[in-house]
């Protein structure tokens, strides 16, 4: 179990890391450029980063829940809850405004389609803090195990 256990903390972590570097260093320097280039750049960032973040919030919850399974330890279902929360939150909340973002065309950059990044930054923080809380979670519940 303690491997299965490493390997669920390395998840949340790896998501955890990911997130925070899109909200505390890509996006923010993105909002530098101008409306066109902003546009530009994060179409193919957010293209990239989507399968590595999904895949690893699902793994990283999947693998919380084999071992709250085992352990009944509140801290990893908690943990799992967390991580696997960014799914419905995406779909629900953030989808929305990447699809409007995504269907902009380079010509129609402009202060909407920067004000939906803006507004897509504030949401991805979200995703950041629960990736951190799962990860705070998972390497608690490995100190308390």
């Amino acid at each position: 179990m303690v491997t299965l256990s490493v390997v669920a903390l390395m998840l949340a972590t790896l998501f955890a890391g990911a997130a925070l570097y899109i909200t505390l260093v890509e996006h923010p320097a993105r909002l530098t450029l101008a409306d066109a280039p902003l546009l530009a750049q994060w179409r193919p960032s957010y293209k990239r980063a989507l399968p590595i973040q999904a895949g690893l919030a699902v793994a990283g919850g999947i693998a919380g829940l084999a071992v709250w399974s085992v352990t009944r330890d509140w801290r990893w279902l908690a943990g799992a809850v967390a991580l696997l929360a960014n799914w419905p939150f995406t779909l629900l909340v953030i989808m929305p405004v990447n699809k409007r973002l995504l269907a902009l065309s380079a010509d129609e950059a402009g202060a909407e389609s920067r004000s939906m990044l803006g507004r897509w930054g504030g949401l991805h923080n979200v995703r950041s803090v629960l990736g951190a809380v799962a990860a705070l979670l998972f390497a608690a519940g490995i100190v308390a195990g």
